[in-house]
This record gives C-alpha cells, sequence and structure tokens, in this order.
C-alpha cells in the first residue's frame, strides 16, 4: 500500500461543476466568481469577499489596501510558508520575524511588542495547520500601538476563535485563505480575502484587475460597456469561473470535510497517546482547528521521514523556518540563535497524511508503520 501526503477530494460533482462552467463559455473572471464571493462571505460571516488567483495574492494586495510602503515594517512569525515574508518584500518594506509558542507552532505573542519600532505597520499572526493564533492579545497589542492586523489564514477554513469563524473576526482588517490543491477547501490554485471595510475590499478589487475602475469582466456582458479607467498601478490577480465554479461545490461540503479530518486527527490522537517517542498535536480549548495538517514532534525527524517513505507513507514538513532560508537570511541578517523555539520545532516536525477521503484501512496503516519506524 503506498499512501501519498495529500490527495485533493474531488468527485463527479465538482468535475461536472466545472463543465458547466466551460460550456457557458466564460473561462476567465465572470458570474460564478462572482456567485463564489457571495457565498464565501455568507459562509464565513463577512461583509466582503475578494476573489484572487492565491492566498499570495490576497495578502499582497491587502498590504497594498492598508498602504504598507517603503522602509514600513511588519511583523510575522517565522514558523511560515514563505509567502508570508515575500509579500512584505514586494513594497520595499520590512519582514519583522517572531518566534513562536512551543505547543502550537503559532506566534509568540508574548514577544511582539519587544519587536514594535515607529516603522511598525502591520502584524500577519499565522494560523498554522489551522489552529487560531491568540487573536485577542494580537488585537490589543495592535490597538496599542495602532497597527493593523492581517491574517494569514491559508490553512485555516473552516476554523473558529471563540465560536467565531476566521475571516468574520472583528479586530481583524483583512483576512486572507489559500484554495490551493492541499487546501481544506481546493480550486487547484485560487484565494480569497474577507473584510468589514468596504474601502479595503473596493482596493482589492480594483488592484486585482489591472486597477481598472470597475469590474472589468463585465465589460462583455450586454449590460456592460467598452470604456474603464486605470485608477491604480494594479496586478493580475483575477480568478476564473473554472476555479470557482470548483469553489461553489467544495464550500458546500466544507463542513463534512472538516469532520472527516477531525475524525482521521482523533485516530491519530488516540493511536499516539501512548507512546512515548510521538508528541502528538496541542488545540486549545477555546478554538476549533481546521486540521489542514496533523504534525507530530518526534527524535530523528530526517531519518523518520525516509524510512516511512521506504514503508509507502507519504510525508512533509512544515515549515522550514523563514530565517534559515539563505535569501532572507543574507538578505536580513537574520540570526539563528533569535529563534530558539523555531529552531527546535523545526528539527523535530514532521507533518502526517489527513487528507478527507482516507479510510479506515489507510489510516491503520499509516499508523502502524509511523509505530514501526519511530517506535512505542
Amino acid at each position: 500500500m503506498q499512501i501519498p501526503f495529500h490527495k485533493t477530494h474531488t468527485t463527479e460533482e465538482e468535475i461536472n461543476s466545472m463543465i458547466e462552467a466551460i460550456k457557458s463559455g466564460w473561462l476567465t473572471m465572470g458570474p460564478r466568481t462572482v456567485e463564489f464571493e457571495n457565498k464565501f462571505k455568507e459562509y464565513i460571516g463577512s461583509n466582503e469577499a475578494v476573489s484572487m488567483n492565491s492566498a499570495t495574492a490576497a495578502l499582497h494586495l491587502a498590504l497594498k489596501a492598508i498602504g504598507l510602503g517603503r522602509g514600513d515594517e511588519v511583523i510575522i512569525p517565522t514558523n511560515t510558508f514563505v509567502a508570508t515574508a515575500e509579500v512584505v518584500t514586494y513594497f520595499d518594506a520590512y519582514p519583522v520575524l517572531c518566534d513562536i509558542e512551543e505547543d502550537t507552532y503559532n506566534i509568540d505573542v508574548s514577544k511582539i511588542e519587544s519587536l514594535i519600532t515607529n516603522k511598525t505597520r502591520a502584524i500577519i499572526p499565522v494560523h498554522f495547520s489551522g489552529q487560531p493564533c491568540d487573536m485577542d492579545e494580537i488585537y490589543a497589542i495592535a490597538q496599542k500601538y495602532n497597527l493593523k492586523v492581517i491574517e494569514d489564514a491559508a490553512h485555516a477554513i473552516p476554523s473558529s476563535y471563540k465560536g467565531t469563524k476566521i475571516g468574520s473576526l472583528s479586530g481583524t482588517d483583512i483576512t486572507c485563505f489559500s484554495f490551493y490543491a492541499t487546501k481544506t477547501l481546493s480550486t487547484g490554485e485560487g484565494g480569497m480575502a474577507t473584510t468589514s471595510n468596504s474601502t479595503y475590499a473596493k482596493n482589492m478589487k480594483i488592484n486585482r484587475l489591472h486597477g481598472i475602475s470597475r469590474d472589468a469582466w463585465d465589460r462583455y456582458t450586454t449590460k456592460g460597456s467598452w470604456y474603464y479607467e486605470v485608477v491604480d498601478n494594479g496586478c493580475k490577480y483575477n480568478t476564473t469561473d473554472i476555479n470557482a465554479s470548483l469553489g461553489l461545490v467544495q464550500l458546500k461540503k466544507q463542513n463534512m470535510l472538516r469532520d472527516k479530518r477531525a475524525e482521521i486527527a482523533k485516530k491519530y490522537n488516540r493511536a499516539f497517546e501512548n507512546c512515548i517517542n510521538i508528541k502528538t498535536p496541542f488545540i486549545k480549548n477555546d478554538r476549533e482547528t481546521s486540521w489542514h495538517l496533523y504534525v507530530i514532534n518526534i527524535e530523528n525527524r530526517d531519518e523518520v521521514i525516509e524510512k516511512l517513505k521506504e514503508n509507502g507513507v507519504g510525508c512533509s514538513v512544515h515549515f522550514i523556518p523563514i530565517h534559515k532560508h539563505p535569501y532572507y537570511k543574507n538578505k536580513y541578517e537574520f540570526k539563528d540563535e533569535d529563534y530558539p523555539v523555531a529552531n527546535k520545532v523545526f528539527q523535530c516536525s514532521l507533518s502526517l497524511p489527513i487528507y478527507p477521503d482516507m479510510n479506515d484501512e489507510e489510516v491503520d496503516f499509516v499508523i502502524a508503520k509511523v509505530k514501526k519506524v519511530v517506535g512505542e
């Protein structure tokens, strides 16, 4: 048996929805994209939702919407995918790295204030594996220093913090989601930004399509007009109706898909709870995770990965900290000793397969192979 690290949930419903989109004649952004935005904001509970072709694009335009500029600073956790830092550099701004909590792998709120300077403009908390960060504490810091909060929620649909879905928390300026192939809602490639601020939403809508002053896709409908104006230096970040057709189907299934992931996580937790060589994920009891990832903590991580691969189990590592990547380490002179927790966590972290279409036999297979390789 071979268990891949991830397999995207797709059925005939997704396939048929894509076929309908293609047959409609709208291959780029069109009415299905607008429908997806409307249904997404209804599901999340936000006032506005702006679709884009990636979470990276959403983060980029979120920072543009808040007015980030050259020389500004943005505080982010070092334990994140490179996109979180990358988008800050698009503005010739400076990504300021913060160490993480050892139990959740989320940004360590107790260390944020010491990183704030008169150049700090925003904080980007990253909800690692889908578990929300300590948002109340982050909001208090942001309010104290007049900072913006942009949530990197690439892992966090559907996740909730103290009973409220991520994407609709009142203290956040903009929340950015990913619909990449491995995510809990997948459109292949795609992203979404939610906000309660209509000015931010309008800014992002304009800038996702070259800075054009209105919905450019609407030019080719009977109610549209050929005339448009470019009012900002925008980007080509729009999504398509083909991607949106996938999103519309997957959005209806989010609760079910999340429940399936949660059931796999419970099976892993039960199986590994008495294994002295395995530390299982810690979830705080006032929040709910999407279970985008299931990350265990083990010794000899690199060796274990290779042995699991030999035994038919695909796995991964989340993440190589930003300060360890040569480009960022050299350009910004990040030092390993400034991030002791992230270093420790990185050496021991291993992500196991957790996707909705895993059956009991496959989950049991993974458990058996992990116990065989790691020991009980």
